[in-house]
């Protein structure tokens, strides 16, 4: 969503993300461009109400579902991001 450079998306990639985030916005309620961005920013009272027990990439729908039933507020910020090629790797 940035307007900074970015590298397309591979196909499934992009597919298996909308797919990800379209299942958490149904069980949130929420309506999220992209659950799995990982940029993340809470106020601490929130944050210290918050039992996170998942690791890696479980974090991301965990955290979300978490704030969700808080029934926090949630903003969207449009971040410029340059991905990683297969070469380089996801991880």
């Amino acid at each position: 969503m940035g307007s900074g450079a970015h590298r397309v998306l591979y196909f499934w990639h992009m597919i298996g993300n909308k797919f990800l985030t379209l299942l958490s916005d149904i069980f949130t309620t929420l309506n999220l461009t992209d659950m799995e961005t990982c940029y993340k920013v809470f106020r601490k009272e929130i944050i210290d109400r918050i039992k996170i027990e998942k690791k890696r990439f479980g974090f991301e729908p965990e955290i979300t579902a978490k704030i969700a039933k808080l029934k926090c507020r949630v903003y969207e910020v449009g971040i410029s991001h340059s991905g990683r090629t297969y070469n380089e790797g996801q991880k």
